[in-house]
């Protein structure tokens, strides 16, 4: 239940919005500075956030804890209407679009277990055989030899440049 201050709701400060959301201070301002959530200033230039910015502040920790970016947590937070707290309707919402995005993740992380327990099973990193330097062999394509620590050789698998000037 909101405080009632002289007959309006108790802002928090920041320590408190901190104390209570468990976010540290530090990040609550590198938060509002990126416009997920925002304060008032007091006639002494102190931060006062409403209340609600203890639902955004959890919205935007547990979001961040299942690997959304930031960037993708304002857009959400943006399209809310008159930026309004999120409501478990709009948290189901959300989560529906970044299912498909999360999935992916997993099925890229699995893949990846697959090849490094294939790669400790055999300890060589050989460049020939290797599923996670030299995946189905697309280096061996190019030729014999070292062809991803040749100077200006690109990464057939990767795109990148090996080039130390890169």
């Amino acid at each position: 239940m909101p405080q009632l201050v002289g007959g309006a709701h108790h802002a928090l400060s920041v320590g408190e919005l901190s104390e209570r959301s468990g976010v540290a201070p530090s990040a609550l301002h590198f938060y509002e500075r990126n416009g997920l959530i925002s304060s008032e200033r007091t006639s002494g230039n102190q931060r006062r956030y409403r209340r609600d910015a203890l639902r955004r502040v959890a919205f935007i920790r547990v979001s961040q804890r299942v690997g959304i970016p930031l960037k993708e947590i304002r857009a959400a937070l943006d399209s809310l209407p008159e930026g309004r707290t999120p409501t478990k309707r709009d948290w189901s919402r959300l989560s529906r679009l970044w299912r498909s995005e999360l999935d992916a993740r997993i099925a890229a992380l699995e893949h990846l277990r697959r090849d490094l327990d294939g790669c400790i099973g055999c300890g060589c990193l050989s460049l020939k055989a290797c599923r996670l330097q030299n995946p189905e062999d697309t280096l061996g394509d190019g030729g014999t030899g070292p062809r991803r620590w040749e100077p200006g050789s690109r990464d057939t698998y990767t795109g990148v440049s090996e080039s130390p000037d890169s």
